[in-house]
């Protein structure tokens, strides 16, 4: 295993904490999210703004492993903690990159009162979906989507 370290790209206030690990995340984010704006820090900023946070892995200045994140509370679970995105740089899978990450949103998740982590994976993410039942997770409830365009 390398020198992993987490960086807090932002604050739980939206601030941008670390403004220069912004631009070199990109290329990871996309990975998951190839459809992300053109301009991508503009894009993230507005994200940062609503709510989200964002957080990477990084070895020495390159980036392994991004997630953004937010926090707050409904009435199924009170106060949640939900990943909006979490990827491994495809280079960096099976290095301990994505389980780093994990141990971390953890950490902040239990730190914040919250009782586990919720996210999403797409159906067609079977090696995800292998990396999350390995982690712990499990499939509490389907969701659903309707288009109303």
């Amino acid at each position: 295993m390398t020198g992993f370290r987490v960086v807090r790209v932002s604050s739980p206030a939206g601030e941008l904490l670390e403004p220069d690990w912004l631009p070199r995340a990109e290329s990871v984010h996309r990975q998951l999210r190839p459809d992300l704006e053109a301009d991508y820090p503009a894009q993230m900023r507005r994200i940062l703004a609503g709510g989200g946070e964002m957080a990477v892995v990084a070895d020495g200045n390159v980036v392994r492993c991004v997630t953004v994140f937010r926090s707050f509370a409904n009435t199924h679970l009170g106060l949640r903690f939900y990943v909006d995105d979490l990827v491994t740089d495809e280079a960096a899978r099976s290095t301990g990159a994505g389980a780093t990450m994990l141990r971390w949103l953890e950490a902040e998740a239990r730190a914040r009162g919250c009782g586990s982590i919720d996210l999403e994976s797409g159906v067609q993410r079977a090696g995800a979906h292998r990396f999350y039942f390995r982690e712990g997770f499990s499939i509490p409830s389907y969701s659903f989507r309707k288009p109303i365009r």
